[in-house]
């Protein structure tokens, strides 16, 4: 009912709506709209109200639910629910307890804060309440567990598409970071389950600072990350942004499934690579490390690069950690 209401209201955004009216449309007694009036208001929902008139919304809060992100996406077809919770351990852990019930390909969570964010390698990511971006996409590809890494890059690539009208310089460190302005912005991380032939469900992990300051970084993390805000100097709509990004990897996926391979997207990837042509740091654990040299990166998204004795392989994202380096090797 209140979003039923809401909607209303929104369609009618400089005029009041008289309690009548909506009751009628609606088959519900006034009071039960004076009750779902009370919980919008409760929630953020700036809603004036006047006894002969009805209602008039005057302003929405700053929110990453259904009603609030929907409207901005430019396609309907995905995703097909959008999930909101104040508050989570992690998105990608209820994402996954959600894609084991069932839940079908395009289901989005989103939470206004992590408890636990995950990062890659076991990292934490900060989740400042209220001000970044904090998803997760239920995918069910017809990929074996080899695919994560290419769609991990469909994700950076929906994210550095969605941030171009921004002015943003957006720079790729493979296999799932973004950066602007040579600072991180926004990570992915990928999960999956199934067969190593064949994925059950890949749950797509997307964490973005949006409008964070300076004082929500620590001083060790201001020199290596970063926010929209602080990099353009205003406030950036989450709400947009978020529907902006899932359009775009929408575009990016279904010409994936279409076509069966993800060209355009890795020649964007690729066209804003920095590690691209450098030479750098393989660290395959914490005990071992290889010098290389990056030369490519191939149609399954894998990093192909060459060590010393010149051998030439291809390394996928779950197999190691790269760094920037500088090592004494042409």
């Amino acid at each position: 009912m209140k979003q039923k209401i809401l909607k209303i209201l929104k369609q009618n955004p400089s005029s009041f709506v008289s309690g009548q009216k909506i009751s009628e449309q609606f088959g519900v007694t006034r009071a039960a709209v004076w009750k779902s009036i009370k919980q919008l208001q409760a929630a953020g929902y700036e809603i004036e109200s006047e006894t002969k008139n009805g209602y008039k919304l005057i302003s929405c809060p700053d929110l990453l639910t259904s009603s609030e992100v929907m409207p901005y996406l430019k396609k309907s077809c995905f995703p097909h629910q959008i999930i909101h919770f104040n508050q989570l351990d992690s998105t990608n852990n209820k994402a996954k307890e959600l894609a084991e019930h069932g839940e079908p390909e395009g289901t989005v969570v989103i939470a206004e804060q992590q408890t636990q964010g995950k990062g890659k390698v076991g990292k934490r990511w900060i989740s400042a309440p209220y001000k970044g971006i904090y998803m997760s996409v239920i995918l069910r590809p017809e990929l074996d567990f080899s695919g994560s890494s290419l769609l991990s890059l469909l994700g950076c690539v929906a994210v550095g598409k969605a941030l171009l009208p921004f002015g943003c310089s957006v720079q790729f460190k493979w296999p799932n970071d973004v950066y602007v302005n040579e600072k991180k912005l926004c990570g992915i991380l990928t999960e999956g389950s199934g067969e190593i032939d064949q994925l059950d469900y890949l749950i797509l992990g997307i964490g973005i600072n949006v409008n964070q300051t300076r004082q929500d970084f620590s001083k060790s993390l201001l020199s290596k990350a970063s926010s929209l805000k602080i990099e353009l100097g205003y406030r950036v709509s989450r709400q947009k942004l978020t529907a902006a990004i899932l359009s775009e990897f929408e575009i990016q996926y279904h010409q994936l499934k279409q076509n069966g391979s993800a060209k355009e997207a890795l020649d964007f990837y690729k066209n804003h690579s920095n590690i691209i042509g450098e030479k750098v740091l393989l660290q395959r654990n914490k005990q071992q490390t290889v010098e290389a040299k990056v030369l490519d990166i191939d149609q399954f998204g894998q990093l192909t690069v060459q060590y010393h004795d010149g051998s030439i392989v291809a390394i996928s994202s779950g197999e190691i950690t790269v760094q920037n380096t500088s090592p004494n090797f042409t």
